[in-house]
């Protein structure tokens, strides 16, 4: 437990002092934020704010990470180094976009062939090596099975593991896909984004200290509500890790935000929300944790959907927040109205995670 409070601890200071730092290194360079011209207007102050702030957050995480790992004189596990794998390799494509996007000062920044590419060649990586590198118990950091708050019955191996990992690959790379989209378009707002993944991760920290202090691995007498997940210890001290980074950065980033966290930060978050659903076989408990991301992504697939049907809009704009905005409701009441929904959601998540391992562990 030491280890988990130490990297949460490290990558809060990390990300609180660092931020402001790296906040006059972008002034002094000029990278400052280009808004869109279909936007609400009210943004329109906003141009030239700093970006890429997710490299803060990503550097607290990873100096998180280590430090605890050093100061537990522990190695790292392979689960933690492969959700850092897909957390970082996706903020790298997010970073590319967040300087195209400055450089060239347009709204745009990569192609869509270009960042599809770079999140397949980074998804598919992470997707192959977590079946690989089975430990001295056979586990694997992630199954071909379907996971609820555990694996189910559905394997995706039904067919020949050959199959099964192409399905595997297709299946993570779509997770990867949703859940990078989700926060990238949950991120609009000041503060917004960050206090969602806050509450996420905040979440499963928890699930994976849980895990870890009934893991099949190492009770004594495993029983039949114990978990598989093969490094959930290694997982927790990553998750900590990210909600200090999210903590001390929000701080800037809350309203009026001082810096933005960019592609660079949705793209990071996301991926590791999706690597973190999959190493803890938890893909569908996720999108209850999640919800409020869901609802956002979700606003913006109606609205095209429905326009490209009718002609007509369901909202004034698109994703949500924007909605209110547009509706006369202030930044900060939206922020903080959606955190709340969030809360709920993370709250009924883990209500359901929990009353799922009473329901099968005997009395």
């Amino acid at each position: 437990m030491m280890s988990v409070l130490i990297s949460g601890a490290v990558a809060l200071v990390v990300a609180m002092a660092g931020t402001p730092l790296f906040i006059r290194l972008l002034v002094a360079k000029n990278y400052g934020q280009f808004i869109r011209q279909d936007g609400p207007t009210a943004h329109f102050t906003k141009r030239g704010t700093p970006t890429m702030g997710g490299v803060v957050i990503i550097a607290a995480t990873v100096i998180g990470y280590a430090v605890s790992n050093l100061a537990s004189a522990r190695l790292p596990n392979l689960s933690g180094m492969l959700l850092l794998l897909l957390m970082v390799g996706m903020g790298l494509v997010g970073f590319l976009d967040d300087y195209i996007k400055i450089s060239r000062q347009r709204s745009l920044g990569l192609t869509e062939r270009g960042k599809i590419i770079g999140q397949a060649v980074i998804g598919i990586t992470f997707s192959v090596l977590a079946l690989q590198f089975a430990n001295e118990n056979y586990r694997t950091p992630a199954s071909t099975r379907i996971s609820f708050i555990r694996d189910t019955n559905i394997d995706l191996a039904f067919a020949g593991a050959g199959l099964g990992l192409v399905l595997f690959v297709l299946w993570a790379n779509f997770l990867i896909t949703a859940w990078t989209n989700a926060v990238n378009l949950t991120d609009g707002l000041d503060g917004l984004a960050t206090g969602v993944s806050m509450l996420v991760f905040g979440a499963y920290t928890v699930i994976t200290i849980w895990q870890s202090n009934q893991s099949c691995q190492y009770l004594a007498a495993p029983g039949p509500g114990c978990y598989e997940v093969r490094d959930p210890r290694d997982l927790a001290i990553v998750t900590a890790a990210i909600v200090g980074a999210c903590f001390g950065f929000l701080w800037w980033n809350t309203s009026p935000a001082q810096i933005f966290m960019g592609d660079t930060g949705a793209l990071a978050l996301g991926g590791a929300l999706a690597g973190l659903s999959v190493l803890t076989r938890t893909e569908f408990l996720a999108v209850i944790l999640g919800g409020l991301f869901v609802v956002v992504v979700m606003s913006d697939v109606i609205q095209i959907g429905f326009f490209k049907l009718t002609g007509k809009r369901v909202f004034r704009m698109a994703p949500l927040h924007h909605h209110f905005e547009l509706k006369g409701w202030n930044e900060v009441t939206i922020v903080v109205r959606f955190w709340i929904i969030a809360a709920l959601c993370v709250a009924l998540g883990l209500g359901i995670f929990y009353a799922e391992w009473v329901t099968v562990t005997p009395s």
